[in-house]
């Protein structure tokens, strides 16, 4: 679902390859359960960065998406601010196509991204036509999530060209519902009175003045 953060890659020559053995059915008994309809239906936030394949911070970024779900359909509307202060709109409409697969489309996507659930993760894949610097590379992202309690969800999404790593986009998603149910209080204890308090200062200041 990111797409120009991997811009910041220029110049880079891709000497190191990369794979994981990680697999879905590794999360088939993991909680809480992630289906992305339940998750980003309403809005939500997210915080992230780009390393590099050296490990260098390349570009960090704040996105704010609101999702909207008809029962088949969810789309994503998601607006990014990057620490550079340039901005970015992208929109996503994803299929669920059964009860824990999904695909989706979006703008420079070729063809379909395919994602599917297991447990807690979402494993979503697809290629990507990225503009670096005038030019088009086709680069491929392996993108995988795990929901967390309290509403946070993790994102890493290793891109990789011509099989080879490019670098990794570093993800953490909020629901702005779960932070506005349990939203954090301040109690000043000068002005926390119970209400037989209140009368009993009232009583003071009453006499005072006498």
């Amino acid at each position: 679902m990111f797409s120009r953060v991997v811009t910041a890659i220029l110049g880079l020559f891709l000497l190191s390859a990369c794979g994981t053995t990680m697999k879905l059915e590794d999360f088939n008994s993991t909680t809480p359960a992630l289906q992305l309809e339940d998750y980003f239906e309403g809005s939500s936030k997210a915080w992230g960065l780009f390393e590099d394949r050296f490990g260098n911070v390349r570009t960090q970024f704040w996105v704010d998406i609101k999702g909207t779900w008809d029962g088949k359909t969810l789309i994503l509307n998601e607006d990014f601010l990057y620490a550079n202060g340039d901005t970015e709109q992208r929109e996503w409409i994803i299929e669920k196509t059964g009860p824990n697969t999904y695909q989706g489309v979006t703008e420079n996507v070729i063809g379909v991204a395919t994602g599917e659930t297991s447990g807690n993760a979402f494993n979503w894949r697809y290629d990507f036509n990225l503009d670096v610097d005038g030019d088009t590379w086709k680069v491929h992202f392996d993108d995988w999530m795990f929901l967390q309690k309290d509403g946070v969800l993790l994102n890493k999404a290793t891109v990789t060209r011509w099989g080879f790593k490019i670098g990794t986009v570093f993800i953490s998603f909020t629901k702005e519902a779960e932070r506005a149910a349990t939203p954090l209080a301040y109690i000043d204890p000068a002005n926390n009175h119970t209400d037989q308090d209140n009368e009993r200062v009232s009583d003071h200041k009453t006499a005072a003045r006498r």
